[in-house]
Order: C-alpha cells, then sequence, then structure tokens
C-alpha cells in the first residue's frame, strides 16, 4: 500500500482519502488503506472514516474487526454518530449475534444515540427472520417512543416487517393497529401484508375485517394470491356463506389466480355441502387430470363429499385410491376412514382403522365418540363398556358429546361406579358443558339411579343413594350456575312427572331441596297431581309435607293437593285443605274448585259447596264459564235431592 501510495503523499486531502477508502473493493484493502490514511499529516480521526471502515468490515462479516476499529474510534476521542452506531448493529444483525446486537443498542440508547431507520430495518428484518417474533415486536416499540424525539420515521419495509410479526405471534388487534398507522403514512401495504393479516383475522373469526381488508386490497387494483384466496375460501365455508365463495372462485377464474390443490380441496367441500355432488365430482376429476392430487386433506374432502351423500362405497373408493397412489395417510384421513366404516356399521372394519390410528398416538375424542356410539347402536354394550375401560386407563379426556356416550353405555350397562367417576372427573376438570346436555345427564343419571334403587333390597338403598347422589349433586350445581338453570332443572320435573316417571320426577325434586334450591311452585305442584291421578296419595302426602317443611308453599301447591285428594276419594280432607288455603289468603284455582265441587257434589255434600261458594263470592275469586257451571249442576242436584238450597240460589241470582 505503501509503495502504491507512495506518488500521493502530501497531495490528498481529508476528504479525498475519505472518498478513495469507501472505493476499496475488500475489506483487507480497506485495512491497509486507513492504516497508511493515519500515517498522513493532513489525517485527523474522524467518524466519517471510521464508518466506512465499519461498513467494510461488515460487508466481509469481519466482526472483531468491526468492533476494533470502533473501541479504537472511541480512544482516539470520537464520538460515534448514528450512522456509525447503525453500522455496527447491522454488522451484528447481518451475522445473526442477537445477543451482541441488542446489548450494543441499548448502550447506544443510554448514550442518547438514536440509529437510522435503515439500522432498525435491518435488527428487524434479522430478528424475523431468526423467529424473534417478541424481540422485534421490542424493538417496534423503542422505534415507537423515539419517532417524534427523534425523527426516526418508520418506512415501507418498517412496517411490513413490523406487521409480519405482529401476525405470527397471534396479535391481531396490534397487527390492525400498525395498519393503521402505515395508512395514515400514506404508505400502500403489499400482497403478502394484507394476506397475512387476512388469514389471522379469519382464524379469529373476524369475517367482516375480512372483507373489509380484502375491498381494500382490491381497491388498490392489487391481484390477490392463491393464498390469500384460500383464507377467504376457507372463511367464507366456516361461516356457510357458500354464494360469495362461488363468486369469489369466479372472480380468481377472471383474474388468473393460479388455482391450487388447496383451493380445489375447499370447493370440493363446498359444492359437498351445498348438495352439488356432481360439480364435486367433476372438480376431483380435473384436479386428477391436471396432475395436481397430492394432498391428503383432498382425497378426504371428496370422500366426504361422497359420505354425506350416503355413497359410502364412493368414499371407500377415493380413500383407497390415496393408498394407491403411496400418499401417506395421517391421523385425518383415518378418521374420515372410520366414520365411513361407521356410517356403515362394519364393526370389524372400524376396530381394525382405530387400531391403526391408535398407532399415530392417543386417538381424539370424535374418533373415540364414532366407535362408541357403533357399538351402542348395534347393542354390543360389552365392548362398549370394555372400550370405555381403556378410555379411562388411557386417561382420554372426554369432551361434551364423547361424555354423553360414555354416561349412556355405563347406565345401560349397570356401571354406576364407573358414571359416578366419570362425572365427577368431568366436574372437577371444568369441562364446559351446554345446560341440555346437563340436562340429559341428568336425566339419564336419574333414571338408572331410580331402576337400581327399586332393584335393591330396603338394607342396601342407603348406601347406594350415598354412592350416587355426590357426583349428580356436582352436575346439578353447574347446571344451577348456568343461567336460568334452576328453571331448567324445574321444566325437567315437570316432564318426567307427566310422562309418568314419578320416580325419577321425586329423586330430583329431593336433590334440588337438599342443595337448598326450591323447586319452582310448578314443580312441586305437577309432581303431586301426577301421583293424584296414579292413586298414590301417600306420596303426594309425603311430597305436599316435606315441601311445607323445607319452604313456604303457595296457592298452586295447595290447589294440586286438592286435586291429588279429590281423585283418590278423600273428599273431606279435600274440602278442609282448601278451607285452610283459603283462610291463609293463597290464591284459589278455579280448576281446584271446579273438580272439587264436583266431587262434593257426588257425596252429596251441599252444605260444603254452599260454603265454598260464599268463599268465592266474598273473596272475589274470579271464576270461569266452567266453574258456573258446576256450581249450577251442583244447585239441580241438590234441588233433585230437596236440599236447602234456597241461600245458595240467592248467591246464583246475584
Amino acid at each position: 500500500m505503501r509503495e502504491a501510495m507512495a506518488s500521493f503523499v502530501a497531495k490528498l486531502t481529508f476528504r479525498e482519502m475519505c472518498v478513495v477508502l469507501r472505493e476499496q473493493r475488500g475489506w483487507r484493502q480497506a485495512h491497509d488503506f486507513f492504516s497508511w490514511m493515519k500515517l498522513q499529516l493532513c489525517y485527523e480521526p474522524s467518524v466519517v472514516a471510521y464508518t466506512i471502515l465499519l461498513r467494510a468490515y461488515g460487508n466481509a462479516s469481519k466482526i472483531e474487526l468491526a468492533e476494533e476499529a470502533f473501541l479504537e474510534m472511541l480512544e482516539a476521542g470520537v464520538e460515534p454518530d448514528a450512522v456509525a452506531c447503525g453500522t455496527l448493529l447491522c454488522v451484528y444483525a447481518r451475522r445473526g449475534r442477537h445477543g451482541d446486537m441488542m446489548l450494543f443498542y441499548a448502550a447506544t440508547r443510554r448514550r442518547g444515540v438514536a440509529p437510522p431507520v435503515s439500522a432498525f430495518n435491518f435488527m428487524l428484518s434479522s430478528l424475523q427472520k431468526h423467529r424473534l417474533h417478541g424481540k422485534v415486536i421490542h424493538l417496534w416499540k423503542h422505534m415507537m417512543e423515539m419517532e417524534e424525539a427523534n425523527n426516526v420515521v418508520p418506512n415501507h419495509f418498517t412496517y411490513t416487517v413490523v406487521i409480519g410479526s405482529f401476525v405470527k405471534a397471534g396479535l391481531l388487534e396490534e397487527a390492525m393497529d400498525v395498519l393503521g398507522k402505515m395508512r395514515a403514512s400514506r404508505l400502500v401495504p403489499e400482497e403478502a401484508t394484507y394476506s397475512c393479516l387476512i388469514s389471522l383475522s379469519s382464524r379469529h373469526g373476524r369475517g367482516e375485517q375480512v372483507v373489509m381488508l380484502y375491498e381494500e386490497m382490491r381497491a388498490h387494483g392489487i391481484v390477490p394470491s392463491n393464498y390469500t384466496c384460500a383464507s377467504l375460501l376457507a372463511l367464507y365455508d366456516k361461516s356457510e356463506d357458500y354464494s360469495k365463495a362461488l363468486s369469489l372462485f369466479s372472480e380468481m377464474e377472471r383474474s388468473r389466480v393460479v388455482i391450487d390443490e388447496v383451493i380445489y380441496g375447499i370447493l370440493i367441500r363446498i359444492y359437498g355441502k351445498i348438495g352439488l355432488y356432481d360439480d364435486a365430482q367433476r372438480t376431483f376429476e380435473e384436479i386428477v387430470s391436471a396432475g395436481l392430487l397430492s394432498d391428503e386433506q383432498t382425497y378426504v374432502a371428496m370422500a366426504q363429499v361422497h359420505m354425506n351423500a350416503r355413497n359410502y362405497d364412493k368414499a371407500l373408493q377415493v380413500l383407497g385410491l390415496m393408498r394407491s397412489r403411496n400418499v401417506k395417510p395421517s391421523k385425518f384421513s383415518y378418521g374420515a376412514l372410520l366414520r365411513c366404516h361407521v356410517a356403515r356399521e362394519d364393526i370389524a372394519a372400524a376396530e381394525d382403522v382405530f387400531r391403526a390410528l391408535c398407532k399415530y398416538g392417543l386417538p381424539d375424542v370424535f374418533c373415540c365418540n364414532d366407535l362408541l356410539r357403533l357399538y351402542v347402536k348395534l347393542g354390543q354394550l360389552e365392548k362398549a363398556s370394555a372400550f370405555i375401560l381403556k378410555m379411562r386407563k388411557e386417561d382420554i379426556q372426554l369432551d361434551e358429546a364423547l361424555c354423553m356416550t360414555v354416561m349412556e353405555v355405563c347406565c345401560k350397562s349397570g356401571m354406576i361406579t364407573d358414571a359416578d367417576k366419570i362425572l365427577k372427573e368431568m366436574n372437577n376438570g371444568g369441562v364446559t358443558m351446554k345446560s341440555s346436555t346437563m340436562v340429559s345427564i341428568i336425566e339419564m343419571y336419574a333414571r338408572n339411579r331410580t331402576s337400581v334403587m327399586q332393584e335393591q333390597d330396603s338394607s342396601s338403598k342407603a348406601l347406594a343413594c350415598q354412592t350416587d347422589s355426590s357426583a349428580l349433586n356436582a352436575t346439578l350445581k353447574s347446571l344451577l350456575d348456568t343461567p336460568g338453570g334452576s328453571s331448567i332443572a324445574c321444566q325437567l320435573i315437570r316432564k318426567l312427572a307427566r310422562e309418568g316417571r314419578t320416580c325419577e320426577a321425586k329423586f330430583l325434586h329431593e336433590q334440588l331441596t337438599q342443595l337448598g334450591v326450591k323447586p319452582e311452585d310448578s314443580a312441586t305442584s305437577t309432581l303431586i297431581v301426577q301421583y293424584g291421578q296414579e292413586q298414590k296419595l301417600h306420596q303426594a302426602e309425603e311430597l305436599f309435607e316435606s315441601a311445607s317443611t323445607s319452604f313456604p308453599i303457595r296457592g298452586p301447591v295447595y290447589n294440586a293437593m286438592v286435586d291429588a285428594l279429590c281423585k283418590c276419594g278423600n273428599i273431606g280432607e279435600a274440602y278442609h285443605l282448601f278451607m285452610k288455603m283459603a283462610d291463609q289468603g293463597h290464591s284459589r284455582d278455579v280448576v281446584t274448585i271446579s273438580i272439587l265441587v264436583t266431587h262434593l257434589t257426588k257425596h252429596g255434600k251441599f252444605q260444603e259447596v254452599e260454603n265454598i261458594m260464599h268463599g268465592c263470592f266474598h273473596g272475589e275469586v274470579e271464576l270461569d264459564t266452567v266453574a258456573y257451571n258446576t256450581f249450577i249442576k251442583s244447585m239441580l242436584e241438590s234441588v233433585s235431592k230437596q236440599a236447602n238450597y234456597t241461600q245458595l240460589s240467592t248467591y246464583m241470582i246475584a
């Protein structure tokens, strides 16, 4: 270098030497020329020269030399500026030395130096390439803090990288906020940016936002990629907006968007859901002829279309074609094959597929439920029971649907202990169930419990009740914690009572009472009325007494008990209870009045009828036509028997 530059000694200015330094092609030449520069009389330590040297070292990934040059600059008393610091940051970023990069960045912040946007972009890009999206977001927040104070203004590249990292981190709201800042800067996002935002919005179920982003992209004249179109089609498929899906597909053809196998697969699925089986078959054949068929999901989509049309043999043919083409099956395709054999009620084939499925790990709850329901449907309760024990042994977590099936099998097979444990595990595990599911389980459990209690002798009834009630109470508590849960439980009691399943209705009534919940009057009265219809006066009286002991009872329950007494022929007690109810100021039901008067008339108790009428007229009870007709019939009956009905006639005329 000295020989080459001998003729230029004392002839070049400092600025000219910096120009020569910048033009050096390799790091070694730059290193040697900078050493020659420092020997010249006009040389003064400058941040400009050191920055040029740092860039030369950085381009050659000579990090150690760059660090030495930076330290030399500091020792020479030169204060590094934003460009110099940014250059070294870019050197670290280029080689993926993110730890050193962030340490040096923290040091520059302490010195009050804000790197230029180009350096930030280099750091952000390097962090994103190494999937360090959290650090990208952290750095972006620093940029926002510096934006006003240090004039660090993000550009198009910055926004693109940051939005991408927010999307990768699943932070949709934050990504949309950055998009808003990008719009405010009058920068138009790229198709890839719109695409990732559309995809994330679709996964979050933000259908309106997806459409808005797509329309905004089209307004900028950006042609969507097949990935973007696939995200939109999947959203329309999920939301069952099939007309928009088909319209988008037509638009893709007009825009000459390359339609790949993923899009074809979604289209086949949509055709199947709207009943266009021929179109689905034609599309599948087009994929085959175009040589695009390679994805397992496309085969499964076509097989599902055939299953929806109940063409199970054709579904098996499609899945067989997949195997013949050496497409490696996964749990996804095995699940479809299992559903097909279950629909065909082929237990042997379904069990073979399930065993193959188990090789991939624990089967999902949907496959377990499919096979278990097949056993139940074909009456294979022994296999169903064994399958449940196997699931419990392998600790498969039950979902709502599978729990229902398991409970059904346990109740049918007499597996009370297992049912009890399963219910407790579901409740303790915090599994969320719909109210309808909890009602079905409670009803099923109550039916089985009462049948077992009826079969057991008296010595073991108490033990059975103690064993079963804890799990049922937990489920009842879960139901009662839901909005309107108490009313739903009482609806079930009324339903069971009307169906003549009084033992189950009474059992649930007792469980509610034990939990400190007052059953609705309608539930108690319906059960009492049903006891009366079945001539079970003792049970009706027990329930009435129990209800009056636990909670204050009102008119509807009194009316129901009067009705039950009448139907069981205990007219005198019915009359006394009715008068007691009237004295206590409870409402008197016109239907109950008609029933009681009719029975009193049959037994010739006309004085009691007169007392009831007197009480109704003076108590301002609103009587209907039926009640008046009942009174008139009683009058006529009394006249025919020469009863003293003078005062009664006066009431009627009034």
